[in-house]
């Protein structure tokens, strides 16, 4: 008979410390997520905000450039024509080359935070 309660009792304790290890490894995860969820989002805000305060300089420049151009033409639309023919031809090769200038950078980026913790 006492066999048979020291088996329960060595039962009763693998099962409260398997229960113990899984709320421990559940609330890791939990942690490890929330840690790599943040990073992920704080990597996102940087990117808009960088993105957001180049693309007010870029309208600026670009009025400026245009102005400038197209006093030099004696014609202001022109000067326009030609800075918006050149972001075309800009935005045409972004298009050709977007997997080694973005897509790949972005990826790796993203894998360090995912993978490297």
């Amino acid at each position: 008979m006492s066999d048979n309660k020291d088996i329960k009792e060595h039962i009763n304790d693998i099962k409260s410390e398997a229960k113990q290890f899984i709320e421990t490894n559940l609330d890791y995860y939990q942690l490890l997520g929330f840690k790599i969820s943040t990073k992920a989002l704080a990597l996102m805000f940087r990117i808009f905000g960088i993105t957001l305060l180049l693309t007010l300089a870029l309208i600026f420049l670009s009025f400026a450039a245009a102005y400038a151009i197209g006093t030099e033409l004696e014609s202001i639309t022109l000067g326009f024509l030609i800075v918006g023919a050149l972001y075309i031809i800009l935005v045409a090769l972004l298009y050709k080359f977007r997997k080694s200038l973005i897509d790949i950078p972005i990826l790796k980026k993203f894998s360090d935070i995912f993978f490297n913790n």
